[in-house]
């Protein structure tokens, strides 16, 4: 929608701010309630989950979308739905199917909280999720943000829906200098939107400040402030701000592990390691791999405690993947044998089956492209 547009409909707003410069943020936030959800009607997207807003679906977009993007989402919600339609799906789901499924998303806890919250929502809830924010927040893997959006948009509950989007649009409309990453500051913006939010359209609302800041008050790059209905109101834009809001605190420099990857390779057979049942990727397939660079004598060293001292050895790359907290720069050695090595520590599996059955950390997707 053009900003001239809005302008013409909000001709008045713009008069009320030009006589008062220091409306609060009260004030603020009550005047432009009506421009926001005009906006959103008008430059929503079309999204498959808002499209069929029914609760499970709602669930598991909301989940999917955490720290991923929403155009890498759109295919995996697809495949999902279409794999696992119902709670009663997900509740039952074998694990390793779950991972394959999820394969490439990351953070695969959220995978399993998913059928672990599934599974209660079937045992206590009759296979349906239950219309109350207490109720959900309680369910595992959902927080504040994820409970709100879910009750919101799903149930129409008269309920916030605080993501770093909506932090971000906030702090800049109110010039609110609140470091954003405290639980103290979203909990205190979550009270006041409750304040405004329509009792009719709890739903759009959220959606609506959600939307604005995907893809007008951006985080990363200069925010289109040009095309955002409340240019007019925003202290950020009119006291130039926009640089300095949000406040966040920095994060601590993630740690740097490095690791030597093995590809080990039996003529249409690969090797690979399941991990253990917690910490990092915990139960997911991985190639063998040793958390250490290693040189070419390591790796000899390495080859011969593994029975293979008479296999060929070639580079096969490198990689670096970037978690939260730690960040692998990995080196990948490929090992090609005549005969597969028993051993209790892999397991050999086609390259097919690795495709289509067995979930692999997108972590090590530079080295099964080099298969």
């Amino acid at each position: 929608m053009e900003n001239s547009w809005i302008k013409r409909q909000y001709g008045s707003l713009m008069q009320v701010e030009a006589e008062n410069q220091t409306m609060d943020r009260n004030e603020r936030l009550l005047a432009v309630r009506e421009p926001l959800l005009s906006w959103y009607h008008k430059n929503r997207r079309i999204l498959p989950w808002r499209e069929q807003p029914e609760s499970y679906r709602v669930w598991i977009s909301e989940i999917m979308l955490q720290q991923t993007r929403v155009e890498a989402v759109k295919p995996y919600f697809d495949r999902f739905m279409e794999a696992l339609p119902t709670v009663y799906d997900l509740a039952e789901v074998e694990d390793d199917r779950l991972m394959k499924l999820w394969e490439g998303l990351g953070y695969y806890n959220r995978a399993r909280n998913l059928k672990a919250a599934a599974q209660t929502i079937v045992q206590e809830y009759g296979g349906q999720l239950p219309a109350d924010y207490d109720k959900l927040l309680s369910l595992k893997g959902i927080g504040m943000y994820t409970a709100g959006a879910i009750g919101s948009i799903a149930f129409e509950l008269q309920v916030p829906a605080v993501d770093g989007n909506v932090l971000r649009v906030l702090a800049r409309l109110w010039g609110d200098d609140s470091d954003i990453l405290k639980d103290k500051t979203k909990k205190d913006m979550g009270r006041r939107i409750m304040e405004f939010m329509p009792e009719d359209r709890p739903g759009d609302f959220n959606q609506a400040l959600i939307e604005l800041g995907a893809t007008v008050c951006v985080p990363n790059g200069k925010p289109l402030c040009d095309q955002c209905p409340w240019d007019t109101v925003c202290r950020a834009y009119k006291e130039d701000l926009i640089d300095k809001l949000p406040v966040k605190t920095p994060k601590k420099a993630r740690k740097i592990e490095h690791k030597t990857v093995f590809l080990l390779e039996c003529n249409d057979q690969i090797a690979i390691h399941k991990r253990g049942d917690k910490g990092l990727l915990a139960g997911l397939w991985e190639f063998p791999n040793e958390d250490k660079k290693m040189d070419a004598e390591d790796i000899k060293e390495w080859m011969t405690a593994h029975h293979m001292e008479d296999a060929k050895v070639e580079a096969a790359g490198k990689g670096k993947h970037i978690f939260s907290h730690v960040e692998w720069h990995m080196e990948g050695v490929k090992i090609s044998l005549k005969t597969p090595i028993e051993s209790k520590d892999y397991v050999w599996v086609r390259k097919k089956e690795l495709e289509n059955t067995y979930a692999l950390p997108s972590a090590f997707e530079i080295f099964r492209k080099i298969l």
